[in-house]
């Protein structure tokens, strides 16, 4: 058989070349650490190697450099490193003597561990509603159940306003509503590091809040898919209040100060030095890589603009006035989020849906007396909304990429798909 030209040849290349770019899908992960990982790598290895070499593995002089720097990262004199964000909103509890039988108001759209730290102490969790726009603790609801709460043995101790995908709650409105009703203030900042707002109070107005530093104590996770995350497992509390700093870094040792002498009951919950060594190194980038988290969140908006969707089929995140949001998540509402979903997934685009549960109808919590319809916005919003890639390392040839499958989504493929449903009962 004779062997082909070098033209037919050429061309005969060319189209096993097309063929196989045809055939082989774009990949866009939720997240990609690996991407980030190889720009640090060299970096990271060498302060593991230094954590190694002196043997200095718990707390210690690098859990101290960090604590520092995280402290003026965010702007306040105290940070104190614990081994999770669950950790940091637990000894945050013990801290303002939260105990059995008190209550403790939370927004019910948030990821366990904010209600699961409040029962764990055989408190109970009191629930308001979020606000639509932002998946935020709404102010008005908060007034509202604490209007119905009749008498100070009902009185809530504390207040948790969770800081959800990455911009603050309501602060300036919130502050006051706690205040008023004697409530101490943790703010769940774990998703959130790095976030600010301009106060909107006019006692305040035009000075800018850090998520984490404006009520009696902030709590902040590492775990490794946060904008600071680390190798493992490690959070922090960070206060303005000396003395709850001290009980903190107390409570995280057991209790324990001096070596084995017990002022207080506490847990084991120490962060340990490597993973402040990389913390460091990633401390370091933070701000550039929220950066391009906030570049990639607006050309997500351009994109999504010229698609010319209704809000009825998508509605992007809103970002409040004078809020800096750090895009933790970027967090759509959608119709038919479910068989979107399932589209995405089929053209290789990784989502996750934050949270497809509100508290408030987790089995664990049914005695506390909350049925469905009690929070419709929160379960409104388990229902509709979809986290689409953010990380900084994310191309805009990706970013197009994943519009263009959501935007054919409603279009042709997504729309017989939904009627096909519809038709099986699904």
């Amino acid at each position: 058989m004779r062997k082909p030209g070098k033209l037919l040849a050429f061309f005969l290349d060319k189209g096993t070349s097309e063929r196989k770019r045809t055939m082989t899908q774009i990949k866009v992960p939720l997240l990609d650490l690996k991407k980030q990982y190889r720009q640090i790598r060299r970096e990271v290895q060498r302060e593991i190697r230094k954590v190694l070499e002196s043997q200095a593995l718990i707390l210690g002089p690098e859990v101290k450099r960090f604590e520092e720097e995280t402290a003026a990262f965010c702007r306040v004199p105290h940070a104190v490193g614990v081994a999770s964000g669950t950790d940091a909103l637990l000894i945050s509890l013990m801290a303002l003597n939260v105990g059995a039988g008190d209550r403790v108001v939370t927004s019910p759209y948030t990821f366990f561990a904010t209600g699961g730290c409040i029962s764990r102490l055989g408190a109970i969790p009191v629930f308001a509603d979020i606000e639509s726009r932002t998946c935020n603790l709404d102010p008005n609801r908060l007034e509202d159940v604490l209007k119905k709460m009749d008498g100070k043995k009902k009185r809530p101790k504390v207040l948790i306003p969770v800081h959800l995908y990455g911009q603050m709650a309501d602060m300036s409105a919130l502050m006051p509503i706690a205040k008023r009703y004697g409530m101490l203030v943790i703010e769940d900042a774990a998703q959130a590091i790095g976030a600010r707002e301009t106060s909107s109070r006019t006692d305040r107005a035009g000075k800018e809040w850090v998520a984490g530093a404006v009520g009696d104590l902030g709590c902040f996770s590492f775990y490794p898919t946060k904008n600071l995350g680390g190798v493992g497992e490690g959070g922090m509390v960070i206060t303005r209040d000396g003395a709850l700093a001290e009980k903190i870094r107390i409570l995280r040792n057991h209790g324990m100060n001096p070596r084995y002498h017990h002022r207080l009951i506490g847990i084991n919950s120490r962060l340990d030095a490597l993973q402040a060594a990389v913390l460091r190194v990633k401390l370091r980038r933070l701000r550039r890589w929220t950066e391009k988290r906030r570049e990639n969140a607006a050309r997500y908006r351009a994109l999504f603009a010229k698609t010319e969707l209704r809000p009825s089929q998508v509605t992007l995140p809103e970002e409040r006035k004078g809020a800096y949001h750090i895009y933790n998540q970027f967090v759509i509402r959608a119709g038919n989020r479910d068989v979107l979903r399932e589209h995405l997934s089929q053209k290789g685009i990784g989502t996750e849906i934050y949270y497809p549960i509100p508290l408030h109808l987790q089995e664990c919590y049914r005695d506390l007396g909350y049925g469905k319809g009690d929070f419709p916005e929160s379960e409104k919003a388990a229902r509709e909304t979809l986290a689409l890639p953010i990380y900084p390392e994310l191309s805009a040839g990706q970013q197009r990429y994943v519009v263009q499958a959501i935007k054919e989504f409603f279009t042709t493929e997504g729309t017989e798909r939904i009627e096909k449903n519809k038709k099986k009962g699904i």
